[in-house]
């Protein structure tokens, strides 16, 4: 099977990996600014697709369809972003004859409708968060009219969103007009579809998801959960597996509560049922599914040892499952730190430029994936997200502790990264103590602030140069008048020299 991947950077690098070792052929699209990018060097074939901007080249279904009729591809990978939750771009690809990586076009247009696919878990007994259900478009009066049987704080949400768009926090009523309207606005402009509608807002709640794996037989399974609370304006900063808050008891609770949601869709490939855990870890509430690949999947993969490329690619070829739920098991744990081109000490600017020098970090159960080497040239036209740093570890503790060394080993020059943010994270007394919610980078976290262990480096050093100091005055004390010999011999050498 020859494969064409529709997406840039790290996921496609590591898609195109996963088909060499399955003996597939791997097709490469670029934009004109991606010309020397990583996954165009290690592709078997790569074609352009246009100039840099997304919306002329990696968002053209039409030059991608044209790019695997030259190529002669047989499927097509979207990877993550871009149209990987399209579901026209997953209908035309099947009309074009070729095998789409991914769920069926009416699994990703169900779940992508965040009202459809509340009324969908409604249905299969999934819990979802307390809010409206309305089967049409919901008028200002009529949401906030909503408003006052769901309760406040609520949010303010769009059908059609993602990654925090076409959302806005409500605490009480003087403010929901102002933000329905901020939030139809910021909607119609990201997704051409302002519809919106009104959920509960569940504080001090964490971020947990499941990962589940389906074929086209009937068979699904899950394979435990991801930890992502730690936030900052709605985008993931680091991921861990399993959760710190999560049992096992609870895990299996929730994982066949995921399966459920991927069979009341027809759900076909690997996806990711995201839950809100409530602040006693009991109650979980369902958020949205993402019918695609994840981000921060590697976690997964290091925990279980199933590797999700393989098998969303071996699902797409008509294959059954080769792992049942009672193959799964949990070993050790796992955290990635997402390594974007910011700037942590400047609210997390853009980061351009050429990377000058690259020293990765490597050793036992470290993982990186990336798309960077030296002389490769960052834009701003893209995702920041140049590389993930994952670990392995046999408990919390000791995955903490090998990302403590793995950061510390990582150099990147020529661009700043948020390596910074991540070695502050690891030495977080809320961190380390997994006592975090998905509001806590944005309300108790800052760069500008030292950490402990920022002091309890200047107070080493500072007792350091102290020591060194008195011992000096010591030998000075305890010296004879006069300068000694060996000082003498020292000042003629200097002489000659």
């Amino acid at each position: 099977m020859k494969v064409l991947i529709a997406n840039r950077g790290e996921i496609a690098v590591r898609i195109i990996r996963a088909c060499r070792e399955l003996g597939h052929d791997s097709v490469a699209v670029y934009s004109d600014v991606d010309r020397t990018a990583l996954h165009v060097r290690h592709a078997d074939e790569a074609y352009r697709i246009g100039p840099p901007p997304a919306s002329e080249s990696y968002l053209r279904v039409d030059r991608i369809l044209e790019a695997a009729r030259a190529s002669g591809a047989d499927a097509i990978h979207p990877g993550y972003g871009f149209l990987a939750e399209n579901a026209a771009f997953a209908r035309e690809v099947a009309d074009a004859g070729l095998i789409f990586v991914g769920p069926p076009a009416d699994a990703i247009r169900d779940m992508g409708d965040k009202i459809r696919a509340r009324r969908s878990m409604i249905a299969a007994g999934v819990p979802v968060v307390p809010g409206t259900d309305s089967e049409t478009r919901m008028s200002d009066p009529e949401l906030v009219a909503s408003a006052a049987e769901v309760g406040y704080p609520l949010l303010v949400k769009a059908s059609a969103g993602g990654g925090g768009k076409g959302m806005r926090r409500v605490n009480s009523y003087e403010e929901l007009p102002g933000a329905i309207a901020a939030a139809r606005r910021e909607a119609m402009n990201s997704f051409s579809d302002d519809t919106l509608y009104i959920e509960r807002l569940i504080e001090g709640a964490r971020h947990v998801e499941i990962q589940v794996l389906a074929d086209a037989h009937g068979n699904v399974i899950h394979l435990g959960e991801r930890e992502c609370s730690l936030q900052r304006r709605h985008q993931k900063v680091l991921e861990e597996c399993p959760s710190p808050a999560v049992t096992p008891e609870l895990r299996a609770t929730m994982g066949a509560a995921a399966v459920e949601a991927a069979r009341a869709v027809g759900y076909v490939s690997a996806g990711t049922v995201e839950f809100l855990l409530d602040a006693n870890g009991t109650d979980f509430y369902f958020l949205e599914m993402n019918t695609r690949l994840q981000v921060e999947h590697p976690v997964t993969e290091l925990v279980t040892g199933v590797d999700l490329v393989k098998q969303m690619l071996r699902i797409a070829g008509g294959r059954k499952l080769r792992i049942t739920q009672d193959d799964i098991e949990w070993n050790g744990h796992a955290i990635e730190c997402r390594i974007n081109a910011e700037d942590p000490f400047n609210d997390f600017m853009p980061s351009t430029g050429r990377v000058t020098s690259l020293l990765e970090p490597s050793g036992p159960g470290v993982r990186v994936d990336s798309a960077l080497y030296e002389g490769y040239e960052v834009s701003l036209y893209y995702d920041p997200l140049v590389a993930k740093l994952c670990v392995l570890g046999e408990s919390r503790p000791d995955a903490i502790l090998r990302m403590r060394r793995a950061l510390d080993e990582y150099r990147i020059a020529g661009i700043k990264t948020t390596i910074p943010l991540h070695q502050r994270l690891m030495n977080l007394t809320q961190f380390i103590s997994a006592a975090y919610d998905t509001s806590y980078l944005e309300t108790h976290f800052s760069m500008d602030s030292s950490t402990d262990d920022d002091l309890h480096r200047i107070a080493a050093i500072a007792a350091s140069m102290l020591a060194h100091q008195h011992r000096g005055d010591v030998i000075n004390r305890l010296a004879p008048s006069g300068p000694s010999e060996w000082k003498r011999f020292g000042q003629r050498q200097g002489m000659r020299t």
